[in-house]
């Protein structure tokens, strides 16, 4: 990823979020809409999304994704998510980058009161393989630092799913312990990795040669 444009200004504690566009290389991170819900569907049902993931049943049921993406204004206006579309960039009529297939989801969750959030995500089963988790993850940590004013991200992932933490990793964050048979998935109990970063980690990294951005522009409404 190249800077393409200067970052957003940051908003210090935030009580509403207003969730922009993100721009990546490849990608563009919007806000879901309702029309993305049989493509939500069409992704989520597969079950080795389901798999890996804390909250996703399967089968996925019919009216779930709307019903997903319903909670999304109500989370963002109160300040305690934004959950991106993640889909593919293509270019418009008149060239410019804009948003095309979904491929998956990310989402920071926030805690105020600490000023820490966090981090989720999953891609569809087509798009794995091309880099997109780490990339889309990439710039919505660096939203939450430079943006949002968090002190801290963090994230987990099941200790038998180790491609989610080669993500985490790639985003610079530590691995800072594991609890054992933690959660509950399906009919047996997990062991889930647990991942952090500092904004002052993160500074550093980005202050590295060889740093990688993304651009922020506002969302249309």
């Amino acid at each position: 990823m190249t800077i393409r444009d200067r970052p957003a200004p940051r908003r210090p504690r935030p009580d509403v979020f207003e969730e922009p566009t993100l721009h990546t290389e490849r990608l563009v991170l919007r806000p879901f809409v309702v029309a993305d819900a049989p493509a939500v569907h069409a992704l989520v049902a597969a079950r080795e999304v389901a798999d890996t993931t804390l909250n996703i049943p399967h089968p996925y049921p019919d009216g779930a994704a709307a019903e997903w993406i319903a909670t999304h204004a109500a989370a963002s206006a109160a300040g305690a998510a934004a959950t991106y579309a993640v889909t593919e960039s293509v270019r418009d009529q008149a060239g410019l980058p804009a948003a095309g297939p979904l491929v998956g989801a990310v989402s920071l969750v926030v805690d105020r009161r600490h000023d820490n959030a966090e981090l989720g995500y999953w891609i569809g089963v087509p798009f794995w393989g091309k880099g997109y988790c780490t990339e889309a993850a990439r710039a919505v940590v660096r939203y939450g630092f430079e943006v949002l004013g968090l002190h801290r991200v963090h994230a987990m992932h099941f200790a038998r799913n180790p491609a989610s933490g080669r993500v985490m990793q790639k985003l610079g964050m530590r691995l800072e312990g594991c609890r054992r048979e933690h959660v509950r998935k399906w009919d047996g109990f997990e062991d889930v990795a647990l991942y952090g970063i500092l904004v002052s980690d993160w500074r550093a990294a980005a202050a590295a040669p060889g740093d990688r951005g993304e651009r922020a522009e506002r969302a249309p409404r």
